[in-house]
Order: C-alpha cells, then structure tokens, then sequence
C-alpha cells in the first residue's frame, strides 16, 4: 500500500521554485506472504490469533532494479521481545518467542506496493543460530537476563546475535553487525556463518571472536553496532548505537559516539568520532544511531535519533564527512578515553570529531514511527528508509502499583515483581501493538541536491 506523503508547507509567499527545493516522500507498507507470521503459543497466544508480524527493517541495503521493481535487502533483530523489570540489579527482557532466529528477506517495490519474501535463517555448524544474549562470563556480554513471557529465566548458548545491519561484502554474501558483543559477522546467501570479529579480549577475559578493538565492550547494553556499510575500498564502517559507557562512567558525558572501520582484507582498524547532537538531548547517553550507508570512501550518511529534551522524537539523516577525523586509537589510554573529555580538552588534546550536515528532517516529512532503522542509498538523490516495528509486542503491566512505572519494579529470585523489595500483585503481560507502531514501513525520499 502506497500512501504519498507531502511536505507541510507554512504561509503562501513561496514560489514554484521554492516549493521544488523541498524533499519529498512517498511512504509504503511492507506486506508478507500468507502464513509468514511468527507462530506463537505463549501465555498470552489469545491476544495473537493470527502470531506476530515479522519484525524486518533493522537494516536495509539497495540492491538493485529490475525492470521498474527496486530491490532491498533487510534483515531483523534478536527477535520478539519486550521490555522488563530488572532481576536484581541486571536488566531484563522478555523473549515472547526464544526460539526465534535472526534472519534476512528480501524486499520488492513494485507497482506502488512493498512486499518482504525469502526468509533466509542465519546458521553455523550446529544449525540455526538464536537471539539470546551472551552469557555474563564472556567479553562483550550485555550482562541480560532473558526472561520467558511467563518470567523464567533464559539459557542461551553463546550463539545469540541480535542482527542490526547489512551491507554487500563484495564476494556475493553480505557483512552483518550485531548489538551483543557487538560483532561484525560475514554471511553466504544462505545465511551461513563465514566469519565473526568482535571485541579482542584483554587481561584474561574470554571471547567469543575477537579482531577488533577491545574498547568497544564498554557499549551500553543493547546499544551495540547498529548499522554498517562497505566503503568502496573495501573497509566495513560500523556505528555503535549511542555513546560508550567506560567503567560505567561516561554514557551521559560523552560527546560522540564511534565509527569503527574494519578492513576484511587486511584486519586493520580504525576508531572515528561521530559527534552527536549533544544540546538537543537531556542527556548525551539518549542520542541513538539508527543506520548507515557509504557515498565514497570518506562520507557516509547516518541517521541520528532519540527522544529530546521535551520527549519527542528527532530523526535526522546527516552527511559525515570522516576525511579530518582523528582515529580514536591513538588517543585511547586508561583513565584518558576521549569520552571523558569536553570540547575543550578534545581540542587540546587534538581530538578531530568527524564534521556533519543536515540532509532531511524526516519528522518534518511525516515520519510518525519511534525509529528508523534501515537506510540505502538508491541513488545520488533517492534515499530509503525502513523502521522497525519490534515485532507488533509490547510489555502491559496488570493490577499496577499506583504511581509506579515498569522501571520501578524487580523481579526476585521467587519471580515474583516486587516494588521497594515488597512483593505486590502486579503482573506483566505482552500485547500487540497498534498501528501505525505494529506496521513495517518503506520511505523513498527524493531529495532536492545530490548528496555526492
């Protein structure tokens, strides 16, 4: 389904011309193919007749026309979750549906309409691969505790990815990045497991894969990569998703959030510093990376996102220019990371943060949905952009506590939701979500300047 969406336009003193500078959107909702949804007969099946909606839009790549048809590749999350109280004092989520395996499809826009097909599953030796979280004993866990929706503890098994990106690896597969350790992980077309590269473990600690630098473990939880795009030369640039958490000091102080790049031919790194919108936020920890795509080998566009001082959404495309950006490597010490600094001391110090610009405003165009994930490059001045509907579920608290919100409940080891450590009759459920938050949407913006 197609809906044409125009930009708001305020007083009547423009001209033609100045009408045609505005970029433009044409909005569509992703349809799937009957019996495409994800089974599910938990404790709260009844409110999911018909299972959840596939939860694509976490990444999305261009991959080319076919007659008059756009093709994309996408590739969803860890799966059907939501949010929980903490289990003591380690954060939780609820997986509706563990089972559930990471996977890529394929999107067609065609003849006004957008349809997702061709579930591809990500695999290893031992089969499909799942999206729980890491254990708590290996380097870049997120130290999760996953729940049942009857609020049971999780086991995983050390082969959890909670997938976020997708771009081309140049050999016919694709490179993939990942929000756990976070790690960078090579696919076939088939989904197969290649290769996985994450934090390089230090000082005794033990890692799952290894190759990168070792400062990137201090991600938030759940804040991993959460976008990457092959350069034209061939490096992988992946985006942790919101400012580092060092020795668990720095996420609401930072004033940028890093780009790492990655040479598969080589293994050499580099570390940059994307500077977030600092002033716009309440805190610099709120700034969200949704998704990134190369225009040569020194620019990249990226969206910026997050909840402002006011509590509403900003989503915003900006043009990275990384020519003059120093690599954070060098500047890495213990108890002098960059994170620590302010404008000033990165300056004497001699810190360059990439410099950016605004592209579009998408909330300005219409955009309703909280995030934007998915972001390709059709051409030099068409863009798209998919969210992510987190698979149609959220968290619904029963009999609440007056006053009291999600965050101000636990679990204890009874699984029972205390508040203030007093057990209380409050019980959690999930249910769907409504539209237009439960869609899968694709943008076509058509901007009013190339972007390279």
């Amino acid at each position: 389904m197609k809906i044409k969406i125009i930009p708001l336009v305020i007083g009547c003193t423009l001209s033609f011309s100045a009408l045609a500078a505005e970029p433009h959107a044409e909005r569509y909702i992703v349809s799937f193919p009957e019996g495409s949804n994800i089974p599910y007969r938990g404790a709260f099946s009844s409110a999911f007749l018909n299972g959840l909606p596939v939860g694509i839009g976490s990444g999305l790549l261009f991959t080319g026309k076919e007659g008059d048809a756009l093709t994309f590749a996408t590739v969803t999350d860890r799966g059907p979750n939501a949010d929980s109280p903490n289990v003591g004092k380690r954060e939780a989520k609820i997986f509706v549906v563990p089972e559930f395996t990471p996977q890529m499809m394929t999107i067609r826009l065609e003849n006004g309409k957008a349809q997702a097909t061709n579930a591809v599953p990500l695999h290893d030796a031992k089969g499909n691969i799942n999206g729980l979280p890491l254990e708590s004993d290996v380097i870049g866990s997120t130290n999760e505790v996953a729940l049942s929706d009857s609020m049971k503890v999780l086991k995983g098994d050390n082969r959890g990815l909670d997938t976020e990106g997708i771009t081309p690896d140049g050999k016919g597969g694709y490179w993939l990045c990942d929000e756990y350790g976070p790690f960078l992980v090579n696919v076939d077309r088939s989904g197969k497991i290649l290769a996985m590269h994450g934090p390089q473990a230090e000082n005794g600690e033990k890692s799952i894969a290894d190759g990168l630098p070792n400062v990137i473990k201090w991600r938030q939880p759940n804040r991993g990569f959460e976008g990457l795009t092959r350069m034209p030369d061939g490096r992988i640039i992946a985006a942790v998703q919101s400012t580092l958490d060092i020795d668990g000091k720095s996420k609401k102080q930072a004033l940028f959030t890093r780009l790492v790049s990655f040479d598969p031919a080589t293994g050499k790194t580099a570390m940059y510093g994307y500077p977030i919108d600092a002033a716009a936020y309440s805190k610099n920890s709120d700034a969200k990376i949704g998704d990134i795509v190369a225009l040569d080998n020194q620019h990249i566009l990226l969206i910026e996102q997050g909840g402002d001082k006011d509590g509403a959404m900003r989503n915003n495309i900006y043009k990275v220019d990384l020519s003059k950006a120093s690599d954070l490597a060098a500047f890495d010490k213990t108890g002098k990371y960059p994170e620590f600094d302010d404008a000033e001391k990165l300056a004497k110090r001699g810190v360059m943060l990439a410099e950016k610009s605004l592209v579009v405003d998408l909330r300005k165009l219409g955009w309703q949905q909280e995030k934007a994930e998915g972001l390709a490059l059709i051409d030099g001045k068409t863009l798209a952009v998919a969210n992510d509907n987190d698979f149609g579920v959220k968290t619904v608290l029963k009999d609440p506590v007056a006053g009291k919100k999600l965050k101000d409940y636990r679990l204890n080891e009874q699984g029972e939701l205390t508040v203030d450590d007093k057990v209380v009759a409050t019980s959690i459920g999930v249910k769907p979500l409504e539209k237009p938050e439960s869609e899968s949407e694709l943008w076509v913006v058509t901007l009013p300047e190339a972007v390279m």
